[in-house]
């Protein structure tokens, strides 16, 4: 009998094989309730569920860690909000039926986040989708739970956050969802959990299939595999199984090129439970801290003491070596309330990073005040994302010793770290010379949809944000030859640092330090050590 091959999007690399586990389907949607005669009653009913589904969301939370509880402390944040639940709470004084009036009122919250033309609010529609059939499971007094066979490949039209954090990946193997992003919640928890995940799947893995490979390299996943495949397929995942031998390795070693030269590979982590079961002395120290994840909690934002005690343990952990911290960089396709501007018509290109902090000073030199305290423990350095013209550094600068004076005149031991810029706007790329900054870090991501004119959030001109485009690479070599004559440190922490493709025209651009995500460090480490610059 032929195999079926059906083709999706890569969204967690990795290879996998195992049986099929289909999700069940969700009928909370088309169930359907009487409302009863007194309302106050029929609200009892949603209040108790709603209050149901925030404490098994809350349970969930304890038992995962901390980027886990921050996606789910996204729902949590919306079941409290009191501006989404009056009016439903309205519609069922009126004589609605309570899930009726939930269901009405979340679906079209749904349909307009699947509308935003920004990939990252599309994204967060599965998490509203999860919320919704969660406290309407608890409406009807539902609660099932899904048993899985060992190696299982778990297959589906889509896949929340919360069941994603409820499986148990010692048994299950990989992800297939016939909808779904590659930039949702539940796709970043499959990358940094290394579960091979595919979305956007062309067409209907049979019910009755038992054997899938899943391919989340190339996007491709075989149903019933003839014999040849099956091999070939053991035969890539014995390779990947070894290369990733190789690499855990390299990840222990420094990383130097064929040529002998040393190439300075620090980390990008976004919270301190990244390092748990990480050697500080595998890389050379933290080249980027995205506070962002901090404020992503929408119900408070981080005191003063919350920020100084993160930062001090980021210190502590790096153990001498220089620890980089990004001032919150909000905005664009990080969106975080309280704090953004809402409804701007291209957040990307709108008040974010440093000119959101400069807009809304409070809660900025909250931050300063922290990583100033925390500054004497240690090499902090801080740097500022979408610094644009000279005058907004320059402003940061100011605040940050004004916040150092007042709190020397408090008693407390403060002072200000070395200051630098992300260089990721082509306004700074271009001209470098302009700017008092301490050190350079070339934020790839932004600096390379910028140049292109191609959206990072939008899958249609994917191909055209490209870093190896040789505009780019002429920009990066700019900040790299001008920090050199200069005696200003350049370092780059986008993930063109981490993709084998572009990491040698990178070195060769002149780059000598990078950053990449801890999943990353080795197979870096063990590329550089193939790359010979004199070639």
């Amino acid at each position: 009998m032929a195999s079926l091959i059906f083709e999706g999007r890569p969204a967690s690399l990795g290879l996998a094989a195992g049986p099929q586990m289909r999700l069940a389907a969700n009928d909370t949607v088309a169930r359907r309730r009487t409302a009863r005669l007194d309302s106050e009653l029929e609200l009892a009913d949603l209040r108790a569920a709603i209050e149901a589904a925030t404490l098994q969301l809350q349970a969930l939370i304890a038992r995962v860690d901390a980027h886990s509880a921050e996606i789910i402390g996204f729902q949590i944040a919306l079941a409290e909000d009191e501006e989404l639940c009056e009016p439903i709470f309205a519609a069922i004084r009126q004589g609605a039926a309570a899930d009726e009036a939930w269901r009405g009122a979340l679906d079209d919250e749904i349909e307009t986040y699947e509308r935003s033309p920004n990939d990252y609010f599309r994204a967060r529609a599965s998490d509203l989708k999860d919320l919704r059939d969660r406290v309407l499971a608890c409406l009807f007094g539902l609660d099932a739970q899904d048993g899985l066979p060992s190696g299982a490949v778990i297959v589906g039209t889509d896949l929340s956050p919360s069941r994603f954090l409820s499986i148990d990946w010692t048994r299950g193997s990989a992800i297939v969802l016939t909808q779904g992003s590659a930039t949702s919640h539940v796709a970043m928890l499959a990358r940094a959990r290394g579960v091979p995940m595919i979305v956007g799947l062309q067409g209907s893995i049979p019910a009755d299939a038992n054997e899938i490979l899943v391919d989340a390299v190339q996007g491709k996943v075989i149903v019933a595999p003839t014999e040849d495949e099956r091999r070939r397929f053991d035969r890539r995942m014995q390779s990947d199984a070894a290369e990733r031998v190789v690499n855990e390795s390299a990840a222990r070693c420094p990383a130097v090129t064929k040529d002998g030269v040393p190439i300075a590979v620090s980390i990008n982590v976004a919270g301190l439970d990244e390092l748990d079961r990480l050697d500080p002395a595998m890389c050379d120290g933290i080249g980027l801290v995205r506070t962002e994840l901090l404020f992503a909690d929408a119900s408070a934002q981080p005191t003063e003491d919350v920020q100084y005690d993160v930062y001090r343990r980021l210190l502590n952990w790096a153990a001498g070596r220089p620890v980089i911290v990004r001032t919150v960089d909000a905005g664009g396709d990080k969106p975080i309330a309280g704090l953004t501007i809402d409804g701007e018509s291209n957040p990307f290109l709108g008040v974010r990073g440093v000119r959101l902090s400069l807009l809304r000073p409070e809660p900025f030199r909250v931050q300063l005040r922290a990583l100033a305290r925390a500054a004497v423990h240690g090499p902090l350095k801080v740097m500022v994302p979408m610094v644009t013209v000279p005058g907004e550094l320059d402003a940061v600068r100011s605040m940050f010793r004004e916040e150092v004076q007042a709190l020397r005149q408090a008693g407390t031991a403060a002072e200000v770290p070395a200051l630098g810029m992300m260089i990721e706007v082509p306004a700074a790329a271009i001209a470098p010379e302009l700017f008092a900054s301490d050190f350079f870090s070339i934020g790839s991501n932004d600096l390379t949809q910028y140049v292109t004119a191609a959206g990072r959030d939008n899958d249609a001109v994917g191909a055209l944000a490209d870093p190896l485009n040789p505009a780019v690479l002429r920009l990066i070599e700019n900040v790299v030859r001008y920090g050199e004559r200069a005696g200003i440190s350049t370092s780059l922490c986008g993930d063109a640092a981490a993709d084998p493709r572009v990491l040698p025209h990178l070195l060769a651009c002149g780059l000598r330090s990078i950053s990449v995500g801890v999943a990353s460090l080795g197979r870096v480490k063990a590329a550089i050590a193939t790359i010979d610059l004199n070639a």
